[in-house]
Parts: C-alpha cells; structure tokens; sequence
C-alpha cells in the first residue's frame, strides 16, 4: 500500500522543499500540502524532482482567515475572488506537476451557495482539466470546521453526479467522515467511483493512525481490498516530533 505525507501537519518545523526530502527520507511515496504559495513553485519542482515524489494535491486559499474564513467558492457574492483563488491554485499545480486542486466551500449554506458552489466548480473544471488536474471536493466534521458548507458525504456525491464533470471527485477524508457518518467501510466502497483521494487519522484527536476509535490496522486493508492503488493521504498531527509519530507506517507495511 502506498502512502502521501501531508505536509501542511508534517515537518511543518522546516521549509517546503526540505519538507519534501524528509518525506522522502521517511519512505513515503507521494507528497501533498495545503497552502504553498508563499514557496516559489520552482523550488517545489525541485525538491519534487530530486525526491522523484509525486504532489498529489493542494488547496485553494481560504480567504480572511482572521476573520474565520475557510474557503470561497460557495460564497454568494464572492465569485470574482472565489475564481481567483481557483486560478492561483491551478496555476501553481500545473507548474508543479500536481495532480489535483482542493477546492475549498467556506462557511455558508442554502440554496444560493449551492448555486454558487457549482458554478465556481464549472469554473475549476474547465480550468484544470487542459492540465490533467482533478478538483477535489471535501465535507468537514462540524467540530473542526463549524457551517462549513459541504457537511456530509451525500451532499457532495450528490453534487459530483449533478455536475458530471470528469474531474471533479471526492475527497473521502476518514477522520472527517467517521466524525459525521461513520459506517467507513460501506460508505468508501459506495463512493469509490467518485473518489479522487482518500485522507486518514486517528479519530477524534486527528493524531498518527494508530490509535483511537477508527481501527486502521482493520480500515487499511479494507482500503486495498476495495481495489484502491493510489497513495492514501496521511493527514494528521504528529503532536511533536514527525519522524518520531511514523510508527504506523512501518507497521502498515509489515516491517
């Protein structure tokens, strides 16, 4: 089974390209971060190339943070800034070679933003699909991410099959989903056609995936039965040291 380090958690204690090397160093097999921009894109090719690491995919910024922003593209009014950030983020993944945008909802919800939603995830499509890039779609957990729009993973598969657009998929985030829905197991083979990445952690502390409630020893290779080959993201916080928190990726692979 093959696994992407998160660097958005993961050796957060050091620059962007030298995040990638310790990835690297650690045996992971694809690389992902959350907001990179203030990295020059040329530096991340970079390290992406001496590493031979693929980056699976980035987000799109999430507006005035200050102000409890968590995303644009569902905000009714906000469409020119909404389809900026798309093209900021599309850009910086087409320069380096990433293979999906995370396409952030913000905090809002009704019929307008659905609206929204949708039209601005036109907007990413068509924009990323010259590149080869997917966009991702992603429900948070209430707690984490209070009136997020995308609250579950019906009303986003919904949206992917109302929208029908080829590269448009679904983040199946397990720490997020098993928070809100659980039942991982059934709901990830329900939506494995329409998932561009899959996301783990322990729950509920979002720490390395060896403990808690969702039992990976039991979810990963039901993840690999399922016929899943693509990396699985490791999204979680180390709570200190990363190369110290990496037991569970030596115990994946049996070592």
């Amino acid at each position: 089974m093959k696994f992407s380090a998160n660097l958005g958690f993961l050796w957060t204690d050091r620059p962007l390209p030298a995040a990638i090397r310790a990835a690297k160093a650690a045996g992971f097999d694809a690389v992902e971060c959350h907001w990179p921009f203030d990295t020059p894109a040329a530096e991340v090719r970079a390290a992406l190339a001496e590493t031979g690491l693929p980056m699976l995919g980035l987000n799109t910024v999430r507006g005035d943070v200050g102000r409890g922003e968590n995303g644009l593209a569902a905000l009714p009014g906000r469409e020119a800034e909404a389809r900026a950030s798309i093209d900021q983020a599309v850009a910086y993944a087409a320069e380096i070679g990433a293979r999906a945008v995370h396409v952030m909802a913000g905090n809002t919800s009704g019929p307008r933003a659905r609206e929204t939603f949708a039209g601005n995830l036109r907007h990413a499509c068509a924009a990323a699909a010259p590149h080869g890039i997917a966009i991702l779609i992603e429900p948070l957990n209430h707690y984490d991410a209070p009136g997020y729009f995308l609250a579950n993973s019906a009303q986003a598969a919904a949206l992917i099959r109302e929208l029908g657009l080829a590269n448009l998929k679904l983040m199946f985030d397990c720490y997020h989903l098993q928070i809100m829905e659980g039942d991982l197991t059934r709901r990830l083979a329900a939506l494995l056609p329409l998932t561009g990445h899959i996301q783990i952690a322990a729950v509920p502390d979002r720490g390395p995936p060896d403990h808690g409630e969702l039992d990976h020893a039991w979810l990963l290779p039901e993840i690999d039965r399922l016929g899943w080959t693509a990396p699985v993201g490791a999204e979680y916080r180390p709570g200190g040291d990363t190369d110290a928190s990496l037991g569970w990726l030596a115990r994946a692979r049996g070592r």
